[in-house]
């Protein structure tokens, strides 16, 4: 499953005095809205909340984001801590379903200013949000019981696939598994697909690889079989004409790849640096 490559940075749209039976207006429109909706910001951005930025995602899914001592962390939520920093705001998490994410309601209600969830950047999604550049490389994975001889599509003809809702792993297992006799089970989210999983309600499950191979090292009674190389990457999403946010957000992300925060920030989340 190709990734469609993000569209250009655009110029920031120059800011717009309304009066305050204007703004009462704006307000009430669920339709896309220009920058000058909301708050304003640091730097002239305007956030859904004054003094923060608000952050849906879908949790569990580590170590992208997932709880851990009462509090949300995760490699997606260090990076968006630097675009806070830059913004001189705090960063609020809001956990909420993905599908609302990936059909971009949650930007038309202003749930959030943006998405960072392990997200692929898709046709489809493009239509409904914006994304920033690129910021990580992606592939489905297969995960199994340890021992089970499930590595391919075909390997796992009349058994039980499971996959999360809304996701391009879901797409992919509906793509692969016509004429194999294959049942395709749904999970709201991937805490509950790796549980079915480890507790052997489906034969294996498909989820990005990253989120698996985190599973494993504390589960060692599961395993990743196979990896498919969908050659797809991750975008932080935000409703579509917030550009001078989505500009920032790329700026940030550039700088942090050239002053070595990118890569201290993956080490910690994956023990490893990334490959070029």
């Amino acid at each position: 499953m190709s990734a469609r490559p993000p569209k250009s940075v655009r110029s920031p749209v120059a800011a717009i005095a309304l009066t305050t039976v204007a703004g009462l207006l704006m307000t009430g429109c669920t339709s896309t809205k220009s920058d000058s909706d909301g708050d304003k910001g640091a730097s002239g951005i305007k956030l859904v909340s004054s003094g923060t930025i608000k952050t849906c995602t879908h949790l569990p899914y580590p170590p992208f984001q997932s709880k851990k001592d009462g509090k949300i962390v995760g490699f997606d939520v260090d990076l968006v801590d630097l675009v806070a920093k830059e913004l001189g705001v705090k960063q609020e998490i809001v956990n909420t379903p993905f599908e609302g994410i990936e059909t971009g309601q949650d930007f038309n209600i202003r749930k959030c200013d943006l998405a960072a969830a392990g997200m692929t950047i898709t046709d489809e999604r493009d239509k409904v949000m914006d994304f920033s550049d690129p910021y990580f490389n992606a592939t489905q994975a297969l995960i199994t019981k340890k021992g089970q001889p499930y590595k391919t599509f075909k390997d796992l003809k009349g058994k039980k696939l499971g996959y999360q809702k809304a996701t391009t792993g879901g797409i992919y297992a509906k793509k692969e598994s016509k004429g194999l006799d294959m049942e395709l089970v749904e999970y709201e989210d991937v805490g509950l697909l790796l549980t079915a999983v480890k507790a052997g309600k489906v034969d294996a499950g498909i989820n990005d690889n990253g989120v698996l191979f985190e599973y494993i090292k504390d589960n060692p009674d599961t395993e990743v079989t196979a990896e498919f190389d969908t050659g797809e990457k991750y975008g932080i999403g935000f409703r579509t004409g917030n550009d001078s946010l989505r500009t920032k957000v790329n700026e940030v992300l550039k700088e942090a790849r050239t002053d070595g925060s990118y890569d201290k920030i993956y080490k910690k989340w994956f023990g490893t640096t990334p490959q070029s």
